[in-house]
């Protein structure tokens, strides 16, 4: 009995060898589970854009800023620049454009108008110098200000002009043109009609250039570089008339031989 025991012994514990080894080699052909693919890091945000610090150092904007602050439009602005995905792009005249602004004056506008003169100056999007020329080709483009204060836009070979009926003028420089906002030097203020009216006073005609006449045929020069003097054509004449004389005299002295000579023939 006793025999039979250990063979019987033997064949579980080599049931249960084969049935552990089994199990840990399915465990180790398993394949490892697969990470999740992590997800891009998000974009970082636009770097705050101070206008009002931007406008104080970046040229001679003094009297433009000191009509954003005044109107609040700065509020307005920057809230466009640094809180929206549009951005902004501003027009922004330099001192000597106000100074040089006679009619119409801006001392007449009140509080209101001039708030809308001063947004008159922004586009609620970013608009970059080379996109300038697909609005020129989209007609009447929509400012801050709203309603009927538009602005029309040229681009040739480049230089991007800016029409809206009182002013025509160009963009003379870039202050800042990096998304979300641009801000662009102009030598003029931009006067709407929907303020200042359509009757404009028609721009001055330029100055007509002087009309420059040919010069005088100059006398033709002699030998020693005197003009000729008005005696040189009679003394030619009476030189051709001295010529012709002596051929006449030649002529006649000839004939009188030959009447000469045949006419003694006829007497004898």
């Amino acid at each position: 009995m006793k025999n039979m025991e250990v063979p019987m012994i033997f064949m579980v514990s080599c049931t249960l060898l084969l049935l552990c080894s089994s199990s840990a080699y399915a465990q180790t052909a398993k394949s490892p589970p697969i990470s999740p693919t992590p997800s891009p890091a998000p974009a970082p945000a636009p770097e705050y854009v101070n206008l009002t610090d931007l406008l104080t150092v970046a040229g001679p904007f003094h009297t433009f800023l000191s009509y954003l602050e005044s109107t609040k439009v700065i509020d307005t602005f920057q809230k466009q620049a640094n809180n929206t995905e549009e951005g902004i792009t501003i027009f922004v005249p330099k001192d000597g454009a106000f100074s040089s602004l006679k009619k119409p004056s801006l001392s007449n506008l009140t509080q209101d108008q001039l708030k809308s003169l001063i947004l008159f100056h922004g586009l609620p999007r970013f608009y970059s110098l080379a996109e300038f020329k697909n609005l020129s080709e989209s007609g009447p483009v929509p400012t801050f200000a709203g309603g009927q204060y538009t602005l029309n836009f040229s681009d040739v070979s480049g230089t991007v002009s800016i029409g809206s009926g009182w002013t025509n003028t160009k963009v003379s420089s870039s202050v800042h043109s990096t998304d979300p906002v641009a801000v662009y030097q102009v030598d003029k203020v931009l006067l709407p009609e929907a303020i200042f009216g359509t009757d404009i006073p028609p721009t001055p005609a330029p100055a007509p250039s002087p009309d420059i006449s040919p010069a005088a045929d100059a006398p033709s020069e002699g030998k020693n570089g005197e003009g000729s003097s008005p005696t040189s054509a009679p003394g030619k004449s009476n030189s051709y008339r001295m010529i012709n004389w002596g051929i006449w005299s030649h002529l006649v002295l000839a004939l009188s031989e030959v009447l000469f000579l045949t006419g003694g023939p006829l007497q004898a």
